[in-house]
């Protein structure tokens, strides 16, 4: 079993902030296998874990299938850790089955870089998990989001709208981290990074 986790803030005054490409992802997931109607994710989703939760199952290439939980704690992002822990615990889920998605003020707007393991590089989010987990070494999905323009803090930034020039580049990146999850979950993550981390987009799964 795969845990999937999308990182983000609750509440609808975060609905389309940088800060929640996490969610985004694991919305825009749900919805391309089917697994939830467009739009539907937060009233079709289970309340569970400290998060909402919908499950289903990849085919994979070899002819078998995964089961996928896709997870939105809703601890806020401070705390999400408490979220993930709870998930893996009752499902006895290992770290390297779990896959976080998140956002990164390090990448250029859209740029997706999938790691193996690492350190949080200062995101509230990842800190709170490696303290849940007492370990750096689970899989993260970063997902650039731009540097924020000099002079305006952190903290509004990420919490700020997308621009109209990042939401043209928006849809590609959350399309191409659906894409990186399946490869992911299916190849493992060295083949994954070796097709999602460069620019191009990749035209395998």
């Amino acid at each position: 079993m795969k845990l999937i986790v999308g990182l983000g803030n609750p509440g609808s005054e975060y609905v389309g902030t940088r800060h929640n490409i996490g969610f985004d992802v694991v919305e825009r997931f749900a919805e391309k296998l089917g697994w939830i109607r467009p739009g539907d994710f937060d009233r079709g989703a289970k309340s569970k874990f400290d998060g909402l939760t919908v499950d289903g199952v990849l085919n994979l290439s070899n002819g078998s299938d995964e089961k996928v939980l896709l997870l939105k704690p809703t601890t806020y992002m401070n705390v999400s850790g408490r979220s993930v822990q709870a998930a893996m615990a009752f499902y006895q889920i290992d770290k390297k089955d779990v896959l976080v998605i998140l956002d990164d003020l390090a990448l250029p707007c859209g740029k997706l870089r999938l790691r193996p393991s690492g350190s949080n590089g200062g995101h509230n989010g990842l800190r709170d998990i490696e303290r849940a987990l007492s370990s750096p070494a689970y899989p993260r999905l970063r997902i650039g989001i731009d540097p924020p323009p000099q002079f305006v803090p952190t903290r509004d930034y990420v919490l700020g709208k997308w621009t109209a020039e990042q939401k043209t580049k928006l849809a590609p990146a959350i399309d191409r981290a659906c894409g990186a999850i399946v490869s992911w979950a299916d190849y493992g993550v060295e083949k994954a990074m070796s097709l999602f981390n460069a620019d191009e987009n990749p035209t395998s799964r």
